[in-house]
């Protein structure tokens, strides 16, 4: 793991305000220190204290926040961007790594579009888990069939 460079710090930033909303950049690379592919020399995995919190996809240049990224997010941002809330009952099922079904969606993020990183919350607030969003922001709110976010990781499957 090496010390980014301005350069790829900007970088980070640059994608991470793109992706996220303005300011969640500078929240999320404060201070890390990334991984680079040994072939091409890209970052491929961005890390705060020894813990991974993004992936640089190759395929299309965006973040994949892992659940410690999702929860500097929640902590340190005052309104978190892509945040999807559940009903507290399904909670347990997602937290295990299932994936959100629109009739249990509370709230979306009115902004959110298919293939957008999302933040999995419960009603209270409490991280579940992190995936891709499946159906905008607004059809997850108005679906009450079929699924609205792929859910990658969820945070009871961290060891």
């Amino acid at each position: 793991m090496d010390v980014p460079t301005l350069t790829q710090r900007r970088k980070l930033i640059g994608i991470g305000n793109y992706q996220f909303g303005q300011g969640v950049g500078q929240v999320l690379f404060k201070s890390v220190r990334i991984e680079c592919s040994r072939k091409t020399g890209r970052i491929r995995h961005v890390y705060v204290s020894d813990q991974l919190i993004a992936t640089l996809r190759p395929k299309d240049g965006y973040l994949a926040l892992t659940t410690h990224g999702a929860s500097i997010v929640l902590s340190k941002v005052a309104k978190p961007p892509n945040i999807v809330s559940v009903e507290t009952d399904v909670s347990e099922a997602i937290r295990a790594g299932g994936d959100v079904f629109a009739k249990h969606v509370i709230r979306a993020d009115p902004e959110l579009r298919p293939a957008d990183e999302v933040i999995v919350t419960d009603e209270s607030g409490v991280l579940l888990g992190v995936g891709r969003a499946v159906l905008s922001g607004v059809e997850m709110m108005d679906f009450k069939r079929g699924v609205a976010v792929k859910l990658r990781r969820g945070i009871g499957e961290d060891s």
